[in-house]
């Protein structure tokens, strides 16, 4: 099957990799021949909910690589990134960056940067979210907060399991 981009780029903290998470990935797979994946230092997570309990950039990648392995992925390169818009601003081969719909300002954001290098813009790959259970998408903050597990189900609370009945 023939991809529609020869480079694409996607970026994220990839933090406890969730079905989000795999989503977007894949689908930057699926469009893209190549894929540059921008992984978030950790200098630039601090501000983010529940940044304490981020894993280190380390672990992130970790993650990132094991799942490439396991789903068979070779075609890409995991380059760390310390602001939002990282190399995609200035990489002049990237094509398309692929988003969801929560982060779609980020590619407007990475194309004027790109404009005012002198770059064509990229063209922009956007996915729906991917639902909880508890509520309209599944996010790192909330698995961070122990409210969902990295498949959107609710974790239980354990006093109200029926073993402590």
């Amino acid at each position: 099957m023939r991809k529609t981009y020869r480079k694409v780029v996607v970026g994220g903290t990839f933090d406890r990799l969730h079905l989000g998470h795999k989503a977007l990935l894949r689908k930057a797979f699926e469009v893209g021949e190549y894929v540059y994946v921008g992984l978030t230092s950790d200098e630039m997570i601090r501000n983010k909910p529940y940044a304490e309990k981020i894993l280190p950039y380390e672990l992130r990648l970790k993650d990132l690589l094991k799942f490439f392995k396991v789903n068979g992925y070779s075609n890409y390169r995991i380059i760390k990134i310390h602001n939002a818009i990282g190399f995609a601003g200035s990489m002049k081969s990237l094509e398309a960056i692929v988003v969801s719909e929560e982060t779609y300002k980020g590619a407007l954001v990475v194309n004027r940067a790109r404009e005012e290098n002198g770059l064509k813009p990229l063209e922009v790959v956007v996915i729906g979210l991917v639902k909880s259970s508890l509520g309209p998408k599944i996010s790192s903050s909330l698995i961070r907060a122990g409210l969902i597990d990295p498949f959107g189900r609710p974790l239980q609370w354990k006093r109200n399991s029926p073993k402590d009945v």
